[in-house]
């Protein structure tokens, strides 16, 4: 509860001064001087992650994936692990900072970047991407737009990974704001095919839901 109160202290205070996403680097900053948590910096991979690449067994050999919103680099780690050539991204240069310190003999990528204004190099280059519970942060006016800039990330033949907390219908009181189904339905657009959208009992609350949405890209 203690984290929870930290995320939604910081991001109040950063969508009352018009700056949606700069509440990520305050509370990485806090967190890092000991005067916050990060609710999201659990020991282990995200378990819908682990479960799909068991699930279908993916490979990652010779081929490049992308983490989107790393965080301080569980599900990055995890990736790499499966053999991809990962390069993993936050907006929060000290989250980019500590993932780098607390995996120091990675070989994933970390660098910082923002989702709303990608690198140019970006589009159309990652066989895999992962997006966890980044697009579910953003406020719905930004919404649409950064759904669509996690589609221009993948290759053709390549696969997106969307997980999120689920809605019913939409709500005001965040963050997070749960993603709709129609919401998670949208990733599905300029080129990119859904190949399945499944609901899960989130682990940590059987009472809440999860999406897993697969998409693929022509």
């Amino acid at each position: 509860m203690d984290a929870e109160r930290d995320t939604d202290r910081l991001a109040r205070a950063s969508l009352a001064a018009g700056d949606p996403t700069g509440w990520f680097e305050r509370l990485y900053a806090e967190a890092e001087r000991g005067t916050a948590e990060v609710p999201w910096d659990r020991p282990a991979a995200t378990p819908l992650l682990s479960a799909w690449a068991a699930e279908t067994r993916v490979s990652g050999a010779g081929r490049r994936a992308l983490v989107v919103g790393c965080g301080l680099g569980r599900d990055a780690e995890f990736v790499a692990g499966l053999g991809f050539a990962t390069t993993a991204f936050d907006i929060s240069e000290t989250a980019v900072r500590g993932a780098r310190a607390r995996h120091p003999h990675s070989l994933v990528r970390y660098v910082v970047a923002d989702l709303l204004d990608p690198p140019a190099s970006w589009p159309a280059r990652f066989d895999l991407v992962v997006e966890s519970n980044n697009v579910q942060a953003l406020p719905r006016a930004l919404r649409q737009r950064a759904i669509a800039s996690v589609g221009t990330l993948v290759a053709p033949g390549g696969t997106l990974l969307v997980l999120a907390a689920k809605a019913d219908r939409p709500g005001d009181d965040g963050p997070p704001w749960p993603l709709t189904r129609a919401e998670v339905e949208s990733f599905a657009r300029d080129g990119l095919d859904t190949a399945s959208i499944d609901e899960f009992p989130a682990p940590d609350d059987p009472l809440s839901m999860r999406w897993r949405a697969v998409f693929t890209a022509r």
